[in-house]
């Protein structure tokens, strides 16, 4: 097939459709992209960022647009459509804020008769591979760093979101940046395996599945380059029986099901101290029932489709698997009227008896079901949230800063949360640990995995 096809998950039609690059316009990218970034290396930091922010300013423009191509694409409620756009702006406009600082100059303690210091250089050209499930906010997170880095950037977005690189492009075009710098590129998986191990790219930052991360690697063995990967979560939640309980329902239930449970850092398991257990489950349970599933071009869905009926259907085997093994389902699909077996359109799900030997606990869902657990106290609760192969973030529901601090410190995960969950502060570095991935993006953190440092020990003789 020489075409991408992109299949609403609204009704099932064909929204949008695209031919693969050709090999010689792909060679004829990688050779602009060279070019236009040994001049774009050479303007200051200043004069990059008067690009990046006109970009983002180009985007936010089109936000009437994007709004409903987002829910054709992927699902997501309008409702909702404009917090990706303003996660796009805050992270874009952080980054650029911050790049003279982070890229200047790393200057040791003085030596008599010398010049010493450590420059951030450029990379070279940075291949960002997205996905469809937040397609503005995982995407910036690495463009906007590699340009103001002085990079070139090729973008490979999922084929659920094929206009979201359409986007991104129309944005920098009418920006005025030089061309060649940015391109869009539409390939199936075979030309970006190919793409990777050219050797005409030098990082590669991937934002997917398990799978898909080791396929990445495996494409970039053997060729010297670096990848960044942000990959799969099964992300636990931790209530205390000091926690401000309704606060806590209120967070964890729109931590669990917004995006209809499709994001990497979304809650998928919880533990509640035992002495608050009841009450939790049953504030949760009613709150949960008042969400609204639905076609998501409508203002009144709160609960929209999930990518395609597949994911659907693995959900509610997961569902299925558990109830065998003894859950109990707490939420009766048949009072949300969209919900159909064999579509995307699916009831969110709350499980309770679940335990480490069903799969709905250890495997990631990336979809609207959760399960909960009693807890005796912190240490067993530690122990279960370490309890998985995956590690991006955790949260934590506590009245005590120090306890939250000291439990934070003996999780394994990239990002302890207090009170809240599913957020990136652009001021943090974005990472995780075990099968969720390497590096980071975000924070001044961010620019190193997108330069290489280059030392100068410069001797005085006189």
């Amino acid at each position: 097939m020489n075409h991408i096809r992109l299949i609403s998950p609204v009704d099932g039609s064909v929204y949008a459709e695209r031919p693969l690059i050709g090999s010689a316009a792909l060679e004829q990218a990688l050779h602009e992209a060279n070019q236009a970034q040994r001049a774009w290396r050479e303007l200051s930091i200043e004069q990059r960022a008067s690009y990046c922010l006109k970009a983002v300013e180009a985007m936010l423009a089109m936000q009437d647009e994007i709004i409903p191509e987002l829910a054709w694409q992927m699902g997501r409620p309008v409702r909702y459509g404009a917090g990706e756009l303003r996660g796009f702006e805050e992270r874009a406009r952080y980054m650029v804020g911050i790049a003279a600082r982070a890229l200047a100059d790393v200057v040791p303690p003085p030596k008599d008769g010398f010049r010493r210091y450590i420059r951030r250089e450029p990379l070279g050209t940075v291949l960002v591979i997205a996905p469809w499930n937040y397609p503005y906010l995982t995407a910036v997170n690495a463009i906007i760093p590699a340009l103001m880095a002085g990079n070139a950037v090729l973008l490979k977005h999922a084929s659920q979101t094929l206009l979201v690189g359409e986007r991104f492009a129309l944005a920098f075009e009418r920006a005025g940046l030089p061309h060649g710098l940015f391109r869009n590129l539409v390939l199936e998986h075979g030309q970006t395996a190919t793409l990777i191990a050219s050797g005409q790219v030098q990082q590669v930052n991937f934002t997917g599945s398990v799978n898909g991360g080791k396929l990445m690697e495996s494409a970039a063995a053997g060729h010297f380059i670096g990848v960044g990967l942000e990959l799969g979560g099964k992300d636990p939640a931790y209530v205390r029986a000091d926690a401000d309980l309704a606060h806590a329902v209120e967070n964890l239930v729109d931590g669990a099901f917004f995006n209809s449970g499709q994001s990497c850092c979304g809650i998928e398991r919880i533990y509640v101290d035992k002495a608050i257990y009841p009450d939790f489950v049953e504030g949760f349970v009613e709150l949960t029932r008042q969400y609204v599933l639905g076609n998501p071009l409508k203002e009144a869905t709160t609960l929209g489709p999930l990518v395609r009926a597949q994911a659907a259907e693995f959900v509610r085997g997961q569902i299925a698997e558990a109830q065998a093994k003894g859950a109990r389902a707490l939420i009766d699909s048949s009072h949300f009227a969209g919900d159909a077996a064999g579509t995307p359109y699916m009831a969110p799900q709350v499980l309770t008896e679940v335990n480490h030997q069903m799969a709905v606990m250890r495997e990631e869902s990336f979809g609207p079901v959760v399960g909960i657990m009693p807890v005796a106290n912190d240490a067993e609760a530690i122990a279960l949230m370490n309890d998985s192969p995956y590690g991006l973030s955790a949260a934590i529901w506590s009245s005590d800063l120090d306890a939250a601090e000291r439990i934070g410190g003996q999780l394994e995960t990239g990002t302890v949360f207090m009170n809240r969950c599913d957020y990136l502060d652009p001021a943090l570095a974005w990472t995780g640990v075990k099968h969720t991935g390497r590096g980071a993006t975000l924070s001044s953190l961010g620019y190193e995995h997108l330069t290489r440092p280059k030392s100068f020990h410069l001797r005085h003789v006189l």
